[in-house]
């Protein structure tokens, strides 16, 4: 059970000085530093650009730009109206126009919907399909899903700003409350999202499609949820442009939608594991456990590595691929680091 390798990392923990814990000071400074920057950011105060760039914003390092997703979308969007125009007179079906219909067929296509009022009539158009049906979804879940996590994350600030408009709420309240309650925030910006495009939907196609209400509203539900039966869909000009960008939109809201749920329920769950983790009493065993280096008494270091493992934050496998790095920046073997080590190391 005792692992020399956390040695190095025992000793670093500062000594105890009546009146000052060092050591809750320390892991408070570590735990603040970003946020200070976002204040500082905030304020307007002069501070070195590298610094504030180096912190970076948590959405960023999550998603991909919009540019590049957009960029991504166009060139798959190009490259398969191309093709498809090429053989348009190979697709059956109702038309209006032939570089409409064929980026009509493309988003039908890429988000599985499938309506049937233009389907491919030969061998090279059948060919086509199968394979930017394959590389559609692909794109979809690798690429589209994340543009509308982040731009559906981006509105979040927004929502928490709303909640609390009659109180002045700074960068430093915004990041606590959004790591917070993130889940939640992204479930129910999701399912408003949800709606304005059913409701968008129901009443473009009431109105320009001339379907009744009944109609319209199962054409959305049928078309969101890639279920596209056929018997509905958009016939006219003005009703396939607009379909280019609702379906798109739609279908991946409600991937979305159905991520949020099993996210949240995930993330309750996790939490009741940590509400009991963090409740119940410990024992003898625990502190035998929590003991790395055997020395018969369990520092804080160790305490908190224990308690991680037991929520399951992190792995024994995760601590072990830390503390070789450590080892690794740590040339003279001191058990501490400093900027000699790390010159050193990276020469």
């Amino acid at each position: 059970m005792a692992d020399s390798s956390v040695e190095p990392l025992l000793d670093t923990l500062p000594l105890s000085i009546p009146g000052v814990d060092l050591r809750r000071k320390r892991f408070r400074r570590c735990k603040s530093a970003p946020e200070e920057l976002l204040v500082l950011e905030e304020r307007n105060e002069i501070t070195p650009p590298k610094l504030i760039q180096r912190s970076g914003s948590f959405l960023d390092k999550l998603h991909p730009s919009f540019k590049s997703v957009m960029l991504y979308l166009l060139i798959y969007l190009g490259i398969a109206t191309l093709c498809f125009y090429i053989v348009k007179d190979e697709i059956k079906g109702v038309k209006t126009d032939g570089v409409l219909d064929s980026v009509y067929f493309v988003v039908v296509t890429m988000t599985t919907v499938g309506y049937g009022d233009l389907v491919p009539n030969s061998t090279p158009a059948k060919l086509l399909a199968c394979v930017f049906v394959f590389s559609g979804m692909a794109l979809g879940c690798l690429v589209l899903s994340k543009a509308a996590d982040y731009l559906v994350e981006k509105q979040e600030t927004l929502l928490i700003r709303a909640l609390h408009m009659r109180q002045r709420v700074g960068a430093t309240e915004i990041m606590n409350e959004f790591e917070t309650n993130r889940v939640r925030y992204k479930c129910i910006l999701t399912t408003v999202f949800l709606v304005v495009l059913v409701v968008v939907g129901t009443v473009f196609l009431a109105r320009v499609e001339k379907l009744g209400m009944v109609d319209a509203f199962y054409c959305v539900c049928s078309t969101i949820t890639t279920l596209g039966y056929g018997d509905r869909s958009f016939t006219t000009k003005g009703g396939r442009v607009f379909a280019i960008f609702w379906i798109l939109l739609g279908t991946i809201c409600v991937a979305q939608f159905f991520l949020c749920i099993a996210e949240y329920n995930t993330e309750n769950r996790q939490k009741e594991l940590v509400k009991w983790v963090l409740s119940r009493r410990m024992t003898n065993v625990d502190l035998e456990e929590a003991d790395l280096d055997d020395d018969g008494s369990v520092g804080m270091a160790e305490f908190v590595i224990y308690k991680l493992k037991e929520m399951g934050k992190i792995t024994q496998a995760d601590i072990s691929l830390v503390l070789k790095e450590f080892e690794t920046l740590d040339v003279d073997q001191s058990g501490t680091l400093t900027s000699s080590d790390l010159t050193l190391a990276q020469s």
